[in-house]
């Protein structure tokens, strides 16, 4: 079943989800790696915050989640974005508020890829792994 299905747990929503659908995809297949499923859950910083310490024990506010299900090269996770974090993200980093979803959404596919953000060094390949994908992203007109 290759599916990604979108949760909403606060009042946020994304507008299209069907773009957003086809970019996931786009970005797995461009990995070399088969969707399974992928749940996008987003929610609040409360919500994320029990979260991180009921399954991860860190008592830390963060924008993403991502549990890795996958089996082999078959992608599978559930993902989970606190929007309070995305949106205070962006005004940090002076970018628009989709731009920096789309960045936290593409991070959480590229950790189940096997990219790592630990070292500097890897950090810098995830980011600019994020940026490649990002740029993937296409718009109808």
């Amino acid at each position: 079943m290759q599916q990604i299905n979108f949760h909403y747990e606060n009042d946020f929503s994304l507008e299209n989800e069907s773009q957003f659908t086809e970019w996931i995809k786009e970005v797995i297949t461009s990995e070399d790696k088969k969707l399974s499923e992928i749940n996008y859950i987003f929610c609040d910083d409360e919500y994320l915050h029990k979260i991180n310490l009921e399954f991860l024990n860190h008592d830390t506010y963060t924008d993403i989640i991502t549990f890795d299900n996958c089996v082999g090269n078959n992608i599978q996770s559930d993902i989970f974005i606190s929007t309070e974090r995305v949106a205070d993200n962006a005004l940090e980093f002076n970018v628009s508020f989709m731009e920096e979803l789309k960045r936290v959404m593409a991070h959480g596919i590229l950790h189940l890829c096997g990219y790592k953000d630990k070292t500097d060094q890897e950090a810098q390949l995830m980011r600019a792994k994020e940026n490649e994908k990002i740029n993937m992203f296409h718009v109808e007109q």
